[in-house]
Parts: C-alpha cells; structure tokens; sequence
C-alpha cells in the first residue's frame, strides 16, 4: 500500500541560500519551482493524500521526511541533472560510479526499506540511458498520465514492501516484487539474457492531450510563505505546451513533440487568478504584480490564443502579463490588440542571432530585417520586447558582442537574455558538436559556454557575452529607464541590471578556466582524457583536474 509520496526538483549550483539578495536577485540562490513538478504533485495527491514537493529553488530538503517515503519522484533538466543524480544516489544508498564503470559495476546493493527512486523530467526523457544509472525507474516524456498508471500499477502489486530491483538491476524472471513494471514510457536497468545489465525501455507512451490540471503550489514546501516575502518570486502559468519549429537547438521539440497541445481559456484563466492569489500580500504591496506565462510559443495555434486573451479581457484579472513567441507574431495586429487589451505588457522574443548566416545554420526560418520589423510592429502596440539571445553560433566572430549590445540599443529592446549556445542531449546542435564540447559537467550547460566555436575560443566567446552584457545593460541605460520609462519596466529595470552584474561577475570568473580548457583542447598531444562518470563517452579536463567551475 502506497502511504506517502515525495517529489523533489534539484537544485543547481545557484540552489536556495538565505541571503538579503533573494529580494533583488532572481536566479542567484531564489527562483520559481517547477510548475510542471508541481502539476504532477497536484494529480499524484489524488491518489495519496500525504504528498508534498521539495524545491531546492526556494528550500532545502528535510532528509528525514523523505527516508519513510514511498516513492520519490526526481526532475531533472540538464543543468540540475547532476544534483538530481547526487539526491537519487542518497535515497538509493548508491555511491558515485568510479571513472570508467560499467553498467554492472554501477548498480550496488540497496535496502529493502529505502523509498522507490523515479527520475523525470527532460534531461532524463532525452538521456536516459544515463539517468537509469541512479534510479529505480525514468518516466519518459509528460508524466499527467503516466504517473497515475505508474502509481496504480504500483498499487495492485498489494505488497508490504515496495518492490525493488535486486542490487539496483530488475530481473526478467522471479518474485514480482523484483520484476519491472511494463507500462510504457518506463526506462530501467535490467537483467539480460546472459547475466548482463543493460538498458530496457517500454513502448512509447503519446504525450497527454489533456493538461487541464491546475496545480497545487501550497504542495511545495515553503512555497506559500516565500512567494508573498519576494518580489522575485512572480505568478507563472503554462497554457500550452509545446512548438512546431525546426530550430537545431531546442529542447522543447526533442521533449514535448513537433505538436502544441491547449489548455481551455476557462483553465489558464482560473489558473492565473489562483497564481496571482498565492503571490499576493496586503502589505506591504507587491512591487512586481507580473505574472508569467511560460509557454514556449504562446501564439502558434491562433484561434486558440485568440479565444485565451479574450477570456483574460472578459475576466477580472488585472495583472501585467508576459509571454514568449516567435517573431511572426509582430506582423499579427488583431493578436497584438487582443494582447495590449489584455495587459500584456511584453512579449519575450526568441530572436536568437543577429545575423542571417546563424539562422540558416541552425534552421530558424527568419532573417534579420523581418525580425526587426516585428519588434517595431509590436512597439507600435504600446507592448514592450524581451530579447531571447544565443551567442555561440559557428558564424559568430570577434565583435559580435558588441554587435549584439548595439542591436539591442538600435531596437529598444528593454530586456535581454543573454546565454551560449545549449547542447542539450537529444537535440540535433548536440549530435552535430560533440565533438566540439569541452565537458559534460552538466551543471555549467546552463548558458554558460561549454564548447569550442568556429571562429573565437571559448575564453572569446564568453568575454564577448561580458561585453554583449556590459553594452545592453550600462548607467547610461538605466538611468534612460528610469526617466523615461513607466511603471513595471523601471521596476525590471534596476533588477535587471542588478542581475547582469551578478552575470558578469560569474562569467568573469570561469575566463581562467576556460582558457585553460581551449588550449588543452587545442593542444591534442597534451591533453588528459578520462571517463565521464556519468556517461559511457570520453571527456576532457586540463591537467589539473581537481579544480572545478564552481
């Protein structure tokens, strides 16, 4: 009988620290949970009431509490896949897997007592064949239906105990408390025909079309008492799910599908009145009324989007909205209309390069000229624009930089996202520049630059992500912010600003490092090679292996 159910998103290296900067500073050592861990938590506690959500975003987690758990269930992206594997080896009992260890040497003896360990999330969907190293189970892909066959089928075993793989491997013939579940969408570690471990995975599971649940955040712990003290904690809604592009790097199409998948107007509405509820306070006010809806292309299926605004228009919500799209959404006037109507007061634009060459590269259908007259169409509006940019591309050379910080002064974009190209494993971009990656230190792939490009060394092209940062966001800007800009962009403004410092400061701190890596991997002779302990594939250190990015 399943009694209790934990579920714990990883932290990164930025994970929760209480310091007076979590009231200025998003994504330093604060930032929002999971909202799609969240949902799975909410459906999951209608089948066992004692369920409750750890995020290393905003709390620690109390060891004690999930020792007598059940199940746990661990989300990991690429960026916290590492911490994720540190906690599922915990629970498990499992020490690190030594350099070059195979499948068999990885597994070890578990306790008979311990709770059933299940990674998810899209680093574990797109690697699995690495995350089953560190867990019971991988859920693939959407788990709103998976989770809830995952856990019934659990239920019919009707056991005292929970059933276990023996020594961290599932066997194919035995007590079915030692066999695997077969419900598809499952990857595991299992027993072959000769003795030997090796990777199972189910049948494929279709993703859910119905996301209509709305979560629960008082589930995460913490979460309700955090979300009223900080200003950067700010209301986040998904409508959709889901894009149709052909960009090489996305991870969204590898995880989710070449499909967009709706919730009803009636749900997204409900859903951000009850975000914005858990985000209020009396007093003192909040600063950022903001909320966030964190589709990845809110306005690709437009009748639907369409119907969404209306039913926000025709609401009582009141609270300045933000969303990403593509930039073919500057050329739909009726779109934007319905949008300023509805007090969106940015869109986040996923503009990625600046040049035309890049995005032939990487298969984003645009050009240069059409985005620009997309982000001064949506202007026009009375509708701020967020720039979404990647630097890193094979066309970058030295300068781009400041290229990039000019293009945003020219087109007034207010904000920006600065990172290095993502290798995400799965995507086409990380097939293609294996080769080209320095490491598979998982927690740097977080827009920090982990590869050699073309035309600069990792050092250059970091150093010119400072300068991109130090260009877009300098005095003379926030002051112009300050002055002549109204209401919630003076607001972002200075936390903005505040945030690239903290970016810089980062940045500026792993150039030693990077140099380092960019002449050993230029050096071919004189480079170390060894085993990534969480990957069959080789990587490369300098010399000094001990220090780390950190």
């Amino acid at each position: 009988m399943i009694k209790k159910l934990r579920f714990i998103e990883a932290g990164a290296v930025n994970r929760y620290q209480k310091t007076w900067k979590n009231h200025f500073l998003y994504n330093g050592s604060i930032c929002n949970p999971s909202t799609g861990l969240i949902t799975l938590a909410t459906i999951a506690k209608q089948q066992v009431d004692d369920t409750l959500m750890y995020s290393e975003a905003i709390s620690e987690i109390c060891w004690s509490d999930i020792e007598d758990a059940c199940i746990v269930f661990i989300s990991v992206n690429t960026f916290n896949a590492t911490r994720g594997y540190e906690i599922a080896r915990r629970i498990r009992n499992i020490p690190a897997a030594a350099p070059g260890a195979s499948l068999d040497a990885v597994s070890t003896t578990t306790t008979s007592s311990r709770p059933l360990v299940v990674l998810g999330g899209m680093h574990a969907t797109l690697n699995y064949t690495e995350a089953v190293r560190y867990a019971d189970y991988v859920l693939l892909g959407d788990g709103d239906e998976s989770i809830v066959e995952f856990i019934d089928a659990l239920q019919k075993l009707n056991s005292e105990c929970m059933p276990l793989p023996v020594d961290g491997v599932w066997v194919k013939e035995g007590a079915p408390s030692q066999m695997p579940l077969q419900i598809p969408g499952l990857a595991y570690l299992s027993q072959g025909d000769e003795g030997e471990v090796e990777v199972t995975r189910t049948e494929e599971r279709p993703q859910p079309l119905n996301i209509e649940t709305i979560p629960n955040r008082a589930l995460v712990c913490e979460y309700a008492e955090k979300a009223k003290k900080y200003n950067t904690l700010w209301p986040q809604v998904h409508a959709s799910r889901g894009c149709t592009g052909t960009c090489d790097y996305c991870c969204v199409i590898a995880h989710f599908g070449r499909k967009v998948r709706t919730r009803s107007p009636e749900a997204v509405v409900e859903d951000i009145r009850q975000a914005v509820a858990f985000h209020s306070q009396s007093f003192p006010p909040r600063l950022n009324r903001a909320v966030w809806l964190t589709d990845d292309n809110f306005a690709l299926d437009r009748q639907w989007a369409k119907s969404v605004l209306r039913a926000i228009i025709e609401s009582d919500i009141n609270s300045p909205i933000t969303v990403q799209a593509r930039w073919e959404l500057g050329f739909d006037d009726e779109m934007l209309s319905l949008m300023k109507q509805a007090n969106f007061f940015e869109i986040s634009l996923g503009i990625e390069f600046i040049d035309d060459a890049s995005f032939v590269r990487y298969h984003k259908r645009c050009t240069r000229e059409r985005i620009e007259k997309a982000i001064a169409n949506i202007q026009a509006h009375g509708i701020g624009v967020r720039g979404l940019f990647i630097m890193g591309s094979d066309e970058d050379t030295p300068g781009v930089g400041e290229r990039l910080g000019q293009f945003i002064i020219d087109n007034k974009i207010h904000g920006c996202l600065i990172q290095s190209m993502f290798f995400v494993p799965g995507t086409p971009v990380y097939e293609q520049n294996k080769h080209k990656l320095l490491h598979q230190i998982w927690e740097r792939y977080n827009g920090s630059v982990v590869h050699v490009p073309r035309n600069m060394s990792p050092a250059e092209l970091q150093q010119e992500m400072i300068d991109a940062s130090r260009k877009a966001y300098s005095l003379r800007r926030l002051l112009y912010s300050l002055i002549h800009t109204k209401g919630i962009f003076k607001i972002l403004a200075i936390g903005e600003t505040v945030w690239h410092v903290h970016l810089r400061h980062m940045w500026k701190k792993e150039l030693p490092l990077l140099h380092e890596y960019g002449y050993y991997y230029s050096q071919v002779k004189t480079k170390r090679s060894f085993t990534n302990p969480l990957a069959d594939t080789e990587w490369t250190m300098p010399y000094n292996q001990e220090r780390s990015l950190a």
